[in-house]
């Protein structure tokens, strides 16, 4: 019959293991933010090269209130 509790010293505790958990779940969404972050500057570049491309001037304008006027 193997052993239930070879050493208490190296069990994981309950508390390490949601540490760890919690960890792995920021990596991930760091990760996941990363990747969204990432692809959307990639379809923003895609839109001005394409605008730049075709010849037009006015590819990236620049947002004006009215009212700072």
């Amino acid at each position: 019959m193997p052993e239930q509790n070879p050493d208490p010293e190296e069990q994981e505790t309950e508390a390490e293991r949601n540490r760890t958990n919690l960890m792995i779940l920021g990596a991930a969404v760091i990760l996941v933010g990363g990747g969204v972050w990432l692809v959307n500057a990639l379809i923003d570049a895609n839109k001005a090269e394409e605008c730049m491309e075709a010849g037009r001037r006015n590819c990236n304008p620049i947002s004006v209130d009215r009212d700072s006027r």
